[in-house]
């Protein structure tokens, strides 16, 4: 990220609403236990989440990879009375600090984590969903697009992010690089879906919405 960009991203953030205490402990603790911090949302997607989420007010939500949990607490903020966010990680040994940090958010009825994979995790989930956010495997973006579709209403949303993937998308990178490759065919995926309307915003590493028509 070069310096115009971050004095850019840091400007964005002081003209946001202040990252909730508990999100910001969150965002400390993953970057002192964790070797790939930067995977969490943070405090500028993290409030857009909440604030789609708050628009939408979701009777149910799907998350696909929830690293330490901080966009599910945010996503998890405009659930509608008695609403349900599903999340789904990989990794078994992130369960103790998510699980902590649903309990200290008090959404122990709201989120429900599930840990194992999400190819297998999916299909036995019955929706349908209102919002659905994809942040797991970059090679299964597509496989995880066809799981969901089906599960998503009409007027439904679907994010996914890193879609852009440090702008390696638009380089020589898009056919060599295996996860380059997987994300801009996943890019070009929904771009023909005719089931959707879209729009791809550089916010971050790149965020891809998708309404189901």
């Amino acid at each position: 990220m070069n310096d115009f960009i971050r004095k850019i991203n840091q400007y964005c953030e002081a003209h946001t609403s202040p990252q909730p205490p508990l999100l910001h402990q969150l965002e400390r603790e993953t970057h002192l236990k964790t070797l790939a911090p930067q995977m969490l949302s943070g405090h500028l997607q993290g409030q857009l989440l909440t604030m789609l989420s708050k628009f939408l007010c979701p009777k149910a939500i799907l998350e696909i990879g929830t690293f330490t949990g901080y966009a599910s607490i945010c996503l998890a903020q405009g659930l509608a009375k008695g609403g349900v966010l599903h999340t789904i990680e990989a990794n078994p040994e992130l369960e103790y600090f998510i699980r902590k940090y649903i309990g200290l958010a008090r959404l122990e009825d709201k989120i429900h984590l599930h840990i194992g994979d999400a190819r297998e995790v999916i299909p036995s989930l019955e929706g349908p969903f209102d919002m659905v956010f994809i942040d797991a495997g970059k090679q299964d973006y597509s496989l995880y697009y066809d799981l969901v579709i089906g599960k998503v209403r009409s007027g439904g949303l679907i994010i996914a992010d890193n879609v852009l993937w440090s702008g390696k998308v638009v380089t020589d990178e898009r056919e060599s690089d295996p996860d380059t490759r997987s994300i801009h065919r996943f890019n070009e995926k929904v771009q023909e879906d005719k089931r959707v309307e879209n729009v791809l915003l550089p916010v971050r590493d790149g965020l891809l919405f998708a309404r189901k028509i």
